[in-house]
């Protein structure tokens, strides 16, 4: 079954400093129809204004995957990691059995992103944390896996039978995908606009895809796409 969610129909959230929107129940914005889809439980789109951000708090138990559409983001934590992922490049923090960090918008303009937060195949074990730079040339009219339960093709490890893939596609280009039963999936445009089976989407919107399905994308306009297949 695909399921398009329109991002004009998310969950929202605004304040001084971040706007957010919510493919998934989260925070105050609660849809019994909208709780997750398979081991995926959060996936908010971020707008976080210049030299703000969310302050040191704690995770365990999630897989917590930051992909930047726009600007960077620094990240600290509580086991002296300290990083900056750009703009296409993606960090995974498994929070294991316990991790306080901050992500902060050092920059001078807004910073655009996807949080995504996947449940672990098992709670608890040793935190992590990692970032990649993942050239987006490199994945031109094709997937590039940016994360994975078994790090395979160099990409960053989450503790779950989980892919976190990307692509982007030019005007008139073709992407396919087969979502196999038992598993679930999760996609979002993160700009331009696509056909997927013959249905128009624009950026920012969600599909849901529970199922058996075979997934044929094509560019309309220039594209990135992001994309979850997990358990």
């Amino acid at each position: 079954m695909i399921d398009i969610r329109r991002f004009e129909n998310l969950g929202r959230f605004k304040n001084e400093w971040l706007n957010a929107n919510y493919h998934f129940s989260f925070s105050g914005y609660h849809d019994p129809r909208r709780m997750g889809e398979g081991a995926l439980r959060v996936w908010n789109d971020d707008t976080i204004e210049p030299h703000t951000g969310f302050p040191p708090h704690g995770h365990q138990s999630m897989e917590i995957i930051t992909y930047v559409r726009k600007g960077a983001i620094t990240h600290k934590d509580s086991l002296g990691n300290h990083g900056r992922t750009e703009a296409g490049d993606v960090q995974v923090m498994s929070a294991g059995s316990g991790v306080q960090h901050a992500e902060w918008n050092e920059e001078d303009e807004a910073t655009t992103l996807f949080q995504i937060w996947i449940q672990p195949r098992s709670a608890g074990g040793k935190p992590s944390w990692g970032a990649r730079k993942f050239p987006k040339g490199e994945r031109s009219g094709n997937w590039a896996l940016l994360a994975s339960g078994d790090g395979d093709k160099d990409s960053l490890v989450i503790n779950q039978d989980a892919k976190i893939l990307g692509a982007t596609l030019k005007t008139g280009e073709k992407l396919t995908y087969e979502v196999t039963a038992g598993r679930h999936g999760y996609l979002v445009l993160a700009a331009g606009s696509v056909t997927l089976n013959g249905e128009t989407l624009k950026a920012r919107d969600g599909v849901a895809v529970t199922g058996a399905e075979t997934l044929t994308l094509e560019g309309v306009e220039d594209a990135e796409i992001v994309f979850v297949d997990t358990v």
